[in-house]
């Protein structure tokens, strides 16, 4: 069973920084899709940032040049490097993994989420 475990998230003024971490169990190789995304109030869920087995990484248009997502497969740890931080970041922040699927990572369809955590910037 595959378990994802964010770490606390948490309040800053704008243009600060803070580092979310994921902290994956149960995961038997390295072939996983992972990916982080959000939710502020009254927003639908968007995905900020993704990685892929090869290492490959996309960023929403909102975030690029500000956040980055990296990995640490050895510790299985997935991170969610956030500077420049605005108040229209504040939301729950998930992380989320997934096998992939014909050799294509579909992170419409993730199967594995962790329970969130809050960020809250404000200005």
């Amino acid at each position: 069973q595959v378990r994802l475990a964010e770490s606390a998230g948490g309040s800053v003024q704008a243009g600060g920084s803070l580092r979310l971490s994921c902290t994956a169990s149960g995961i038997t190789n390295k072939r996983y899709c992972m990916a982080w995304f959000r939710q502020g109030p009254g927003k639908e869920r968007e995905m900020v940032a993704s990685i892929d087995p090869t290492g490959t990484t996309t960023y929403a248009d909102s975030v690029k040049g500000r956040f980055t997502i990296s990995e640490d497969n050895a510790k299985n740890t997935l991170y969610l490097q956030m500077n420049s931080l605005e108040p229209e970041d504040t939301a729950m922040y998930y992380c989320a993994a997934d096998h992939q699927y014909g050799g294509r990572c579909y992170y419409r369809t993730l199967a594995y989420w962790g329970q969130g955590t809050q960020v809250t910037v404000s200005s």
